[in-house]
């Protein structure tokens, strides 16, 4: 690539034209505004954003930053929350209010939990232990992804409590279970089955700043390979997979929840579910627990965000297991939005990444911080003083 074509595409990456997701006031003013220097100088999660764009490579953040396609389902994500309005209750005590909740049985501090996400440690040199610090430190759940690059023993210990184990499912079995095997062995009480990528989606973002990235990736991933994928990827280590040709299962039927439950005692989530007949099939099929996820813009480019799909899913499951929700969440309204439309619980990806890109552990527990203390304010605001108590009576559609 000359110098430049690469300086002209940077031009590009850097400019407001190149960017296929309207920037929202309060992530414009982060841009505008000079970077913050400490995690304790940042008013919103925004603002760790900017920064972890400067301080990742072109690929990294592009890995980071993309949706599929033209991104439509990633600005839905969160246009979908400027639809859903809070509607206030006046002359209520709020000078004390109770962020607990009850998961499956478990009281957490929060109810905002720390999504799975692949490769961490390509935004920071302690990647998921980092993250698993941060959460012990704060009370919070966190998911481990299948690409995690430290070990489900590693961060189990690191969090120094049980986390949940996110799982793609592969297209051999023998792998599967050996990673659930693992998982359970390590103390995870729920398995979170990925059912939105049966084929890998097309992340066109991503691919266009990976072209700005000078290093030579292919290295370490090996054009794409699958086997070059998971060989640096700790969860595999011990496995034979010169065979593996996909992560995703393209033949996954709705048997994979009794396949699981056969052969582990870990309860089973299914993440990827947003219509109302597939969870109402989770329900009947012995799903222990949902998460309505598009996989934060990056699975099938419905242009349909995950707050959009929350209600119906909801009234299918009726009560019946746990329904949690990600992708697009950025301010404690949103939060208390998702907890006003039935969720139990809320997952975050991008924001305490960012925190961790530009700050590691303290940036991560600052992006935690800022949304326990948004949605404790929220909460007061619209005059509710518990979780349970914010119900549907608090939101309304918007025109």
């Amino acid at each position: 690539m000359s110098v430049r074509r690469r300086e002209f595409l940077k031009f590009l990456a850097g400019s407001p034209l190149f960017l296929s997701e309207p920037i929202p006031h309060a992530q414009l003013e982060s841009e505008t505004w000079p970077l913050i220097s400490s995690p304790g100088e940042a008013l919103s999660v925004f603002e760790f954003e900017p920064l972890a764009k400067k301080v990742l490579p072109p690929a990294h953040y592009g890995y980071l930053a993309s949706g599929v396609d033209d991104d439509l389902t990633l600005r839905a994500n969160r246009e979908a929350f400027t639809k859903v309005q809070i509607r206030p209750r006046r002359l209520v005590d709020v000078s004390r209010v109770d962020l607990s909740t009850e998961i499956l049985g478990t009281r957490w501090g929060t109810p905002i939990v720390l999504a799975p996400v692949g490769s961490q440690r390509a935004f920071h040199a302690e990647g998921e232990v980092a993250v698993a610090r941060a959460a012990k430190a704060k009370g919070h759940l966190q998911i481990l992804s299948t690409m995690t690059t430290a070990s489900v023993e590693d961060v189990t210990k690191a969090r120094e409590a049980p986390i949940w184990y996110q799982l793609y499912p592969t297209a051999r079995w023998s792998v599967t279970e050996a990673l659930v095997r693992r998982a359970e062995a390590a103390g995870c009480p729920v398995v979170v089955l990925t059912v939105d990528l049966p084929v890998i989606s097309n992340r066109e973002t991503a691919a266009k700043l990976a072209r700005l990235d000078e290093r030579e990736c292919g290295v370490c991933h090996g054009e794409g390979s699958t086997y070059f994928r998971v060989r640096r990827k700790p969860m595999f280590d011990g496995l034979d997979v010169s065979g593996l040709t996909e992560l995703n299962a393209p033949a996954l039927t709705w048997d994979i929840i009794s396949r699981l439950k056969r052969v582990t005692r870990m309860q089973v989530f299914l993440k990827g579910i947003v219509t109302r007949e597939d969870a109402t099939l989770a329900v009947e099929n012995g799903a222990d627990g949902v998460i309505v996820s598009n996989h934060g813009g990056r699975a099938e480019e419905s242009a349909r965000g995950t707050l959009e799909s929350l209600p119906e899913v909801v009234e299918a499951v009726s009560g019946r297991i746990p329904v949690l929700i990600d992708s697009g969440f950025r301010r404690g309204t949103d939060i208390f939005k998702a907890l006003a439309l039935g969720a139990d619980a809320i997952c975050i990806g991008r924001p305490y990444l960012w925190g961790l890109a530009a700050f590691g552990q303290p940036g991560v527990e600052a992006v935690l911080e800022i949304l326990r203390k948004e949605l404790a304010l929220a909460m007061r605001l619209a005059g509710v003083t518990s979780i349970r108590g914010i119900t549907r009576d608090f939101v309304t559609r918007g025109v």
